[in-house]
């Protein structure tokens, strides 16, 4: 190792072997010596005979002290490095999925961009940075991002900031939101699927909307045909629309939030879509509804119940009791549309759940589809974290 520019990090053959199957993350405890590091810096990682491994962002303030960003020694970390990697993640996308009005551009480090989530609402980035490194990069990123789509003829009109997430703490990042540059409003009209969506990244979920099940709500579309619908956990209405266009009866949107409710009135308002809302706790509802047969399709599509190893027996059982309360609300015969947005529970896990809540509700289930996120939320192969959604469709017999 000689000449290079950055600091030296040495770590543990156990480390070694993990980021030679490929994972990028690299734990405090998993460091053996370094050189005096400041925070954000990137550093080049070396095994305990100083054969380099690779290149990453050192933040002591981190369990994941170091994120790598390259294992290539050859690379120079400056804005053609950024906008290159930018044109891959873009490039993927442009061969992969249709309609690219909206979209999931970076996905952290299935992109190479560790710490980093930027997706595409019609003409506005919206952007969280979850680790030290990226947001000291953020300028050059921010810029490649922007030209980029400049040279496909596409014009950005900004890019929005939504880094009001409490992880950023871990990181020694202060949480805040707003634009990076200018001010213009924080609503926009996308279109996916043919529908149109009023997206509120300022204050909607995560960036404003979930972009991950854009496909699988196509494929709702496809079975929802003549049947009385009942959309669990609607959000923004999305399920609930792709039913309706799939020539669904009748079609029934449930929420817990009002606020979630109010949006997806407005998005039915907008596609001149005729779909009734009910606000109430899903649990409590399927359990007013048992052995009523008001639905002969149900889909379920809730928010991540566990987002720690600690919590997931805890999660699963709620898995179990929701599916169960589904079944129960279904006919022989009737569809069960099901999802898991969280990463513990793996796909494994999550169907074990189904198959206990069919034996609880004294039914069989024909599994007739299963898939994970659109091709935007790529898993990457060694990287477990990055696998996260579970959907799947089953008919009740």
């Amino acid at each position: 190792m000689k000449n290079r520019l950055y600091k030296k990090v040495i770590i543990t053959p156990k480390a070694e072997k993990t980021v030679l199957l490929g994972h990028p993350w690299i734990y405090g405890t998993e460091i053996i010596k370094k050189d005096d590091i400041t925070n954000g810096e990137l550093v080049d990682v070396l095994n305990n005979k100083e054969k380099y491994l690779g290149t990453g962002f050192y933040n002591s303030n981190s369990k994941i002290t170091i994120r790598l960003l390259s294992r290539n020694a050859n690379d120079i970390f400056d804005y053609d490095f950024f906008k290159r990697r930018i044109k891959y993640a873009y490039d993927m996308r442009k061969q992969t999925m249709t309609d690219l009005n909206s979209f999931r551009l970076v996905y952290g480090e299935a992109d190479g961009f560790p710490g980093l989530t930027v997706d595409k609402f019609n003409d506005v980035l919206v952007a969280q940075v979850l680790s030290l490194g990226i947001e000291l990069k953020k300028d050059l990123i921010f810029k490649a991002l922007i030209d980029v789509f400049k040279d496909d003829n596409i014009e950005i009109k900004g890019i929005y900031e939504r880094n009001d997430v409490d992880v950023r703490t871990l990181e020694g990042l202060t949480e805040y939101k707003g634009w990076y540059q200018g001010s213009y409003d924080t609503k926009t009209e996308i279109v996916e699927n043919g529908i149109k969506y009023t997206v509120d990244f300022e204050n909607g979920q995560k960036t404003g909307y979930f972009l991950d099940q854009k496909y699988n709500r196509l494929k709702v579309r496809e079975f929802a045909h003549n049947k009385t619908v009942l959309d669990c956990c609607t959000h923004t209405g999305s399920f609930a629309m792709n039913a309706y266009l799939g020539g669904a009866k009748k079609v029934v949107a449930l929420d817990v939030s009002e606020k979630a409710l109010k949006d997806s009135k407005n998005n039915f308002k907008l596609n001149n879509m005729q779909i009734e809302t009910i606000c109430s706790d899903v649990f409590d509802y399927l359990k007013s509804i048992e052995g009523k047969k008001l639905y002969d399709f149900v889909i379920l599509d809730p928010p991540a119940f566990t987002k720690s190893r600690k919590t997931i027996n805890q999660a699963l059982k709620g898995y179990q009791e929701l599916n169960y309360l589904a079944m129960k609300a279904l006919p022989r015969g009737g569809y069960l549309i099901t999802a898991s947005c969280s990463h513990f529970a793996s796909e494994e896990l999550f169907k074990d759940a189904i198959y206990k809540a069919a034996l609880k509700a004294n039914v069989s289930l024909k599994q007739l589809y299963i898939s994970g996120p659109a091709p935007d939320h790529p898993e990457l192969i060694g990287v477990p974290e990055t696998k996260y959604l579970k959907f799947f469709i089953f008919q009740i017999v």
